[in-house]
């Protein structure tokens, strides 16, 4: 009976974020978490001579969340420039998980095409002792996976 390995689990501390904006590339290191998600958009197909109504999927859409420490103004700018010109803007997320404990090597996923939904135009809270974050959620409409986990064979 083979059996998996705990040293193969991957630690989330050990990742890293990249996000290109514009051409810059901006390193995530104040980042806490990310999720992203892709959704297959699914249609009715009925079928003559059936009782169910089987479905096929007709797309998909991806979408996230971004939670930060609240140090950085970048997106804020940002933003702030959507609701000064309307003009809106897109970027890329590179996430890399790589634990060097783990033999399952490295998974890049980038997330492309990213648009926030909203951001926290300001915030304090006195009544805290937690450190502030911030969460964003965003929608992206491309995706890839340039680099794949490893096999892994268990013990």
């Amino acid at each position: 009976m083979t059996f998996f390995r705990e040293n193969d689990a991957i630690s989330g501390k050990q990742a890293r974020a990249i996000a290109t904006i514009g051409g810059r590339v901006e390193e995530l290191f104040y980042a806490k978490t990310i999720e992203a998600t892709i959704e297959k958009n699914k249609v009715d197909v009925p079928v003559l001579g059936r009782t169910n109504t089987p479905q096929r999927s007709a797309g998909w859409k991806g979408s996230g969340t971004l939670t930060v420490y609240y140090v950085t103004s970048v997106f804020r700018q940002l933003m702030r420039d959507f609701v000064k010109t309307g003009k809106d803007f897109w970027f890329d997320l590179q996430i890399i998980n790589e634990d060097p404990t783990s033999g399952t090597g490295k998974q890049t996923a980038m997330l492309l095409k990213c648009n926030l939904d909203s951001v926290i135009a300001a915030k304090f809270d006195a009544t805290s002792d937690d450190m502030m974050d911030e969460e964003m959620p965003f929608t992206f409409s491309d995706y890839d996976l340039p680099d794949l986990f490893n096999s892994i064979s268990g013990a």
